[in-house]
């Protein structure tokens, strides 16, 4: 990480996007590489960090998960936890695979050309179902969105706190719609 920062210590693994009948049942966004495994870590959290959330999931529709969550039996309880997030401690995920990231890993790397000129900072990790993107703050272009792609970013050095962009044409082009010669 960056200037020898400890990683991340929770990871977010999913939201609560309403609720599932009038039992207290919940729904909830998972992005869990298999989506039922949003239970499957032991106790959450939420986005503070406080209190322990176990919630244990009941099936799947329409991409997403239906879930119970212990302490909520009512449909005014669960409709109270619409928004919530839910995270797990970092270290009670497996550790990813060669050419695997955890997205919040990927925040805070710093992001050089080819050429080792730093570009700027990782400041999100987006999918929108078309594929995943970075955002990169820089002090030049501004927030730039990058194809997070094998092409586009050939080199993730986790442990070095980087990564390699090669940027797509057009994609650092400046304010007057000049391409910029770093692209070719």
């Amino acid at each position: 990480m960056p200037d020898g920062d400890k990683p991340p210590s929770r990871v977010l693994l999913g939201v609560v996007t309403g609720v599932r009948g009038l039992g207290g049942e919940v729904r909830i966004k998972s992005f869990t590489g298999r989506p039922e495994d949003v239970g499957a870590y032991g106790s959450l959290t939420g986005k503070e960090g406080n209190g322990v959330i176990e919630l244990t999931v009941t099936g799947r529709a329409k991409g997403l998960v239906s879930a119970r969550i212990k302490g909520v039996e009512s449909l005014e309880a669960a409709k109270a936890l619409k928004g919530m997030e839910l995270f797990v401690a970092r270290d009670a995920l497996p550790e990813p695979g060669p050419d695997e990231f955890y997205h919040r890993d990927l925040v805070g790397l710093r992001a050089e050309l080819k050429d080792g000129e730093v570009l700027g900072l990782v400041t999100a990790v987006h999918d929108y179902g078309a594929g995943t993107s970075l955002e990169v703050e820089s002090a030049e272009y501004g927030a730039v969105l990058v194809p997070f792609t094998g092409a586009c970013v050939p080199e993730v050095d986790i442990a070095q706190g980087r990564l390699v962009i090669v940027p797509p044409p057009g994609l650092l082009s400046t304010a007057t719609g000049e391409r910029d010669e770093r692209e070719d």
